[in-house]
């Protein structure tokens, strides 16, 4: 069997990625943990990805406004433990799964989408598109005409 495909989550991994977000997100909204490092941050946990025999989670998240990146994973890994606990007890499930924190880059992936199909050259590209298309198109019709006759 080869290890080079990966398989997409299962159902359940998708359900237990879900409510481990919204545990994970409703803790931090809360501050009332006891999770001091936390306190003061607004983070926003887009994406929950669980491991096939849910034993390891990790927790994409971003700092509101973009603040302190590095700042936010090292309190966020600091307090893992702490949160892993809370989950614990907010969640029915056989395993706590192990927390990791990674940074979301999807934010910055989609702006910098943006910033290119806004550039002049696409612009260009696009306009350029267009009237090959239209030219094209009155050829045709010309020439379905002088067929007609």
């Amino acid at each position: 069997m080869t290890r080079g495909a990966a398989k997409a989550p299962s159902q359940r991994q998708l359900r237990v990625g879900e409510q481990i977000r919204h545990v994970l997100a409703q803790l931090l909204l809360e501050g009332g943990t006891h999770i001091d490092l936390l306190a003061g941050r607004d983070i926003t946990v887009t994406e929950v990805r669980v491991s096939p025999d849910l034993k390891a989670a990790t927790a994409f998240v971003t700092p509101l406004g973009g603040g302190d990146m590095p700042g936010t994973l090292a309190d966020l890994r600091q307090a893992a433990p702490a949160l892993r606990h809370e989950l614990a007890r907010r969640l029915n499930l056989r395993f706590t799964p192990r927390l990791a924190f990674q940074p979301d880059r999807s934010f910055d992936e989609a702006q910098r989408v943006e910033r290119i199909l806004r550039s002049e050259r696409v612009r260009r590209d696009v306009a350029g598109d267009a009237e090959s298309q239209s030219d094209t198109g009155t050829q045709s019709d010309e020439e379905s005409d002088g067929s007609a006759t």
